[in-house]
């Protein structure tokens, strides 16, 4: 199973995926990278909870905050 994550993180690499956060927060952002923790580097990073976008720009998220990972749709 977690060879399977590792494969759909990689290959979403450098495309927009949208998290939510324990904190009742949803991030969108480019992932950059990721380790065996799920703590994740985004670039151009926005707070999507709210109506309106509110740019954060590069960040690192630590895994254990993180709830759940929306990934882009493959190309077919």
């Amino acid at each position: 199973m977690a060879d399977e994550i590792s494969t759909l993180m990689n290959n979403s690499k450098d495309k927009v995926i949208l998290l939510r956060l324990r904190n009742t927060q949803t991030i969108q952002g480019i992932l950059k990278d990721f380790d065996i923790h799920m703590n994740l580097t985004l670039e151009d990073a926005e707070d999507v909870s709210d109506e309106k976008h509110v740019g954060i720009g590069k960040i690192l998220l630590r895994g254990d905050n993180i709830l759940a990972v929306s990934l882009p749709e493959e190309e077919s």
